[in-house]
């Protein structure tokens, strides 16, 4: 049996990796799991929870998954993007799709833009796509920042230990994690088998951007292929 374990983001839930999941089970037989790390999920309760929970949760879930599947891969989104590259360097993990992997945040100048577009919307009546983001942030302590920041300083040196074949995925418009932070991962990774394609038109939530159903496909055809499949190169939609 093929797996994949699929994780989503830093104050998220599997609702935001809700469609590849979706899109995998409805198109292939593996087995799709997509786990709810601590302090997550539609009722945020982070106060008290640190990186390393984020982290022992993902081991558990990624063993589990092992000890069923003959071939295990991740997909992560954001912040589950650091957590798939920490397991890949550590585990037998087969290939790593990586959504708008947050190794680097957006600066004040990118954000406050987005809040300004947020705020315009909501003055206009209308209801816009980063309301539930923006919901969420009033309810986030300070610490729990606090730890997602240790965890990217933690991952970042860590992207060089993953060889694996490894497909990235980031939105041009993405006001939270910024183009180079992709690029970034892209250029750390020591896999030759590698590929970046950045989407014109999506934002952070990259799941549900226009391109999706031609971006799944390409994921689920990269999953697919053998290891002695041919190298990737950098690519771009």
């Amino acid at each position: 049996m093929y797996g994949v374990l699929c994780l989503h983001g830093f104050t998220g839930s599997p609702k935001e990796v809700e469609p590849i999941s979706r899109y995998l089970k409805t198109h292939t037989d593996w087995l799709i799991k997509t786990p709810i790390l601590p302090g997550h999920g539609v009722e945020l309760a982070l106060k008290g929870v640190g990186y390393k929970d984020w982290i022992r949760t993902a081991e558990e879930e990624l063993e589990k998954m092992i000890e069923c599947c003959e071939r295990v891969s991740i997909c992560g989104f954001s912040m589950g993007g650091l957590l798939g590259s920490w397991l890949a360097a550590k585990y037998p993990v087969e290939k790593l799709v990586l959504l708008s992997p947050a190794a680097y945040v957006a600066g004040p100048i990118l954000m406050g833009k987005d809040f300004a577009g947020f705020l315009k919307s909501l003055l206009c009546g209308e209801k816009p796509p980063q309301m539930q983001k923006y919901k969420k942030v009033f309810h986030v302590p300070i610490s729990a920042y606090l730890e997602f920041l240790k965890l990217a300083r933690l991952i970042r040196p860590r992207f060089r230990e993953v060889r694996i074949p490894t497909f990235i995925v980031q939105g041009k418009r993405d006001a939270v994690v910024p183009v180079k932070s992709a690029q970034y991962v892209f250029e750390a990774i020591s896999s030759e088998h590698k590929r970046l394609v950045l989407c014109e038109q999506a934002d952070h939530m990259i799941c549900y951007c226009e391109e999706s159903e031609k971006l799944f496909s390409e994921i689920a055809e990269f999953l697919s292929e053998k290891e002695d499949a041919k190298k990737i190169a950098l690519a771009g939609v």
